[in-house]
């Protein structure tokens, strides 16, 4: 619908027209908006959206069927499922008729919570179900609320008398029934909506959806080829774009050859950023044999010169240096703890760059408006902290002239959370205006010219008493990135009373970005890695070592007590295997991972055969999908503890492909991965980056068990491994 068929004069509560079809119901202070076709049409629309404060809506039709617009990216994390049966439970909707569509990139309207007064629409973190879970609760509770009082008005019986149940509403003294659809021809919203508060919304123990296995709504379409991802698309009169970055971040080009470029088979136009040459062409091919003739000269920049490998002398010597670094965590005081010690342990962790490795390559189309004025953009992404992807700011129009069109993405991982790809895009569209274009990141322009987890160093101290107890604890990260490596560093669920972690920053030049939990992979190893140290030296059982630390931790220890059941940890394995055991808290899940090694010391090859995790989310909206992404974050991380390992020599990016940035392949999958949900009516806490960060130190703690050697450097390679074994 275009913008000139919506008055204002249509948002006042009483006075609005109802569409033939149906009627679309935008939940919030501003009432009803009607006739809206699709839910990404709410971009579109002129009317004053502050003061509206609109937070969600959804799509009501005459013959029942139900749309709901969905805020956050799907990734195949299922949140085109979960954030809809949020919405569905409040207003008592019949799943059956439910309808998802992606909303419009409105953050001011389907913004969620968690982000002080600031409303943003991204999807990263494990924020997306905790964010917009009160959100959709109570929106959905208007909706309902919407629909009995206009029931109550039409049949002439006190609100209170009424009922609704999927998708009805109900008056029991009276027998009458009427489905939701057949509502709209009266449907108005009354002059006092209330606001709902939580203790007015339904009980857990009332969930009639939540907590449910339903069908995922994008299955279906993924299964019969329907589905549409960014680079599935294909526009008339589109042409393509390809950028050559580089092996050296921040370098500079100086385009050498422009003439003879100009001049190769379609070969369209050349764009010239202060990173990289870009060009445009008549199709992807050309694009990429023009991309083979480019001549650049490269100037230096801040990461020229610089070597992954002895960063890490110069990690040690910082480490070394003391003095202050940023502080993170000062609890009780260490310092006295170290100076009472009956022992103190010390160990240094390491880890390298890791690249996400997402499955769809990075892609975007843009199609700018001949007179530049508007623009288009179709894209798969996790959205972000700029509104609208930062197209707006680099084509120099208004962010309301900008319409995204979203689509499914094949992986985000952290990574589909920069929007380089999309601005990249953009410029490039802009030259052509207004033919589209297609811009394609190739496996090595994302491979060399990414974004990645940083390296670090950690160093721990840890100081015991007389009687082995845990005293204290210090933790300094040495890495690039700052809050890139900070998170995991705190210890809330220990009871470990004197406390210190600190950040110290090196700067090296190289891009850097969220990867799948962040600085917890790193962090959680070290720490977890530390209390088997200290548990191996003492003879005590790690399990029972953890016990004892969370013994004021109800909620934690269930987890550790119930991972350990299933594991059957006091059970003896197989000869020639061992079992280690983490623990984490991340985006407020806790979760404990038991997982069952063995190791080839002919070759130094780790071989995960199980792993068990017991997880405490709060409530679960989909179990199935939470399985699902503890099980796919469980082998990503094994692909990461095991294999991944981006290093930079001279300031160049070596790896190029997976060739020679190898992942976990199917062969090495362990032979079971049981995950195990504890019931829970706390607020639901995120799960897709809680498996991840658990199992490099379950498989460094088993690793230590079974040969009795410690393994601290990610990650264990069997060249690593061997060199562990025979040291």
């Amino acid at each position: 619908m275009s913008k000139s068929n919506i008055n204002k004069a249509t948002l006042k509560r009483r006075d609005f027209l109802k569409a033939g079809t149906g009627i679309t119901l935008f939940i919030g202070a501003g009432g009803l908006i009607p006739a809206l076709t699709s839910c990404s049409e709410a971009g579109a629309m002129d009317f004053p959206i502050e003061p509206l404060n609109v937070t969600a809506w959804v799509k009501l039709d005459s013959d029942g069927t139900i749309t709901i617009c969905n805020p956050a990216a799907e990734m195949g994390q299922g949140s085109m499922t979960s954030l809809p049966m949020i919405f569905a439970e409040e207003m008592d909707a019949d799943w059956d008729k439910v309808k998802v569509e992606f909303s419009a990139q409105e953050p001011a309207i389907f913004g969620s919570e968690g982000w002080g007064n600031r409303k943003i629409m991204l999807t990263a973190g494990s924020r997306t179900i905790n964010g917009y879970f009160n959100v959709l609760r109570k929106a959905g509770a208007q909706a309902r609320y919407i629909l009995m009082h206009s029931v109550a008005e039409k049949w002439g019986v006190p609100i209170n008398q009424v009922d609704t149940k999927a998708g009805q509403v109900i008056h029991k003294l009276s027998n009458r029934v009427i489905y939701y659809g057949e509502i709209i021809p009266f449907l108005k919203v009354p002059d006092n909506l209330p606001e709902f508060s939580e203790k007015e919304l339904k009980s857990p123990q009332d969930f009639r959806l939540i907590g449910k296995d339903f069908p995922r709504t994008d299955i279906p379409d993924k299964l019969n080829g329907a589905a549409q991802f960014a680079i599935d698309i294909r526009l008339p009169n589109m042409v393509y774009g390809v950028i050559e970055r580089g092996r050296i971040h921040g370098a500079r080009p100086t385009l050498n050859n422009e003439t003879a470029l100009r001049a190769l088979p379609g070969v369209i136009d050349l764009v010239v950023l202060e990173y990289g040459v870009g060009i445009i062409s008549t199709s992807l091919e050309q694009g990429l044999a023009a991309k083979k003739s480019l001549n650049i000269s490269w100037s230096d920049s801040e990461a020229s010169g610089f070597n992954s490998e002895e960063a890490y002398t110069t990690y040690e010597q910082v480490a070394a240096e003391g003095g202050q670094g940023r502080v993170v965590t000062n609890i009780g005081d260490f310092k006295s703890a170290q100076d009472q010690a009956t022992k103190i342990y010390s160990a240094d962790y390491k880890n390298d760059y890791v690249y996400h490795a997402q499955m769809e390559p990075l892609n975007s189309i843009v199609q700018v408006a001949a007179d530049g004025s508007s623009a288009e953009v179709w894209v798969g992404s996790q959205q972000g902290f700029t509104p609208k992807f930062g197209v707006p700011q680099v084509l120099g129009i208004e962010p309301r002239n900008v319409k995204i069109h979203m689509q499914y993405l094949g992986g985000g991982l952290g990574r589909r959370s920069m929007t380089d790809f999309i601005t990249e895009c953009a410029l490039l569209a802009k030259k052509v205006a207004p033919r589209p274009v297609k811009l394609i990141w190739t496996r090595e322009d994302d491979l060399t010219y990414g974004a990645y987890r940083p390296m670090s160093l950690q160093r721990l101290i840890a100081t015991t008493d007389s009687s082995g107890k845990l005293t204290g604890l210090s933790h300094t990260v040495i890495g690039d990135g700052d809050n890139l490596v900070a998170s995991g560093i705190k210890n809330e669920f220990y009871d470990i009373p004197n406390q210190s972690a600190q950040i110290k920053t090196v700067k090296h030049g190289i891009r850097l970005k969220h990867w799948r939990a962040v600085g917890h992979g790193p962090n959680k190893f070290a720490i977890e890695s530390l209390l088997d140290d200290i548990a191996y030296d003492q003879n005590k059982d790690p399990v029972e070592f953890r016990r004892i630390l969370m013994q004021h931790s109800p909620r934690a220890l269930a987890t550790l007590e119930k991972a350990a059941e299933m594991a059957k940890w006091n059970k003896p394995t197989n000869p020639g295997r061992a079992k280690g055991v983490a623990f984490l808290e991340r985006s407020g899940t806790l979760s404990t991972g038991i997982c069952e090694i063995s190791i080839d010391e002919r070759t130094g090859k780790i071989r995960v055969h199980h792993f068990w995790t017991a997880n405490d989310a709060g409530i679960v909206i989909h179990p199935d999908n939470v399985k699902a992404q503890l099980e796919g974050g469980i082998i990503m991380g094994m692909s990461s503890v095991l294999m991944e390992s981006l290093t930079i020599n001279n300031g160049a990016v070596q790896q190029s492909n997976f060739l020679d940035y190898p992942i976990l392949r199917i062969e090495d999958i362990p032979e079971s991965i049981e995950t195990a949900i504890i019931k829970s009516t706390g607020h639901p806490q995120g799960v897709g980056e809680s498996g991840t960060p658990l199992v490099a130190g379950a498989i460094a703690n088993a690793f230590l068990k079974l040969t009795g050697k410690r393994i601290r450097h990610l990650p264990f390679t069997p060249k690593r491994v061997l060199k562990v074994l025979n040291g």
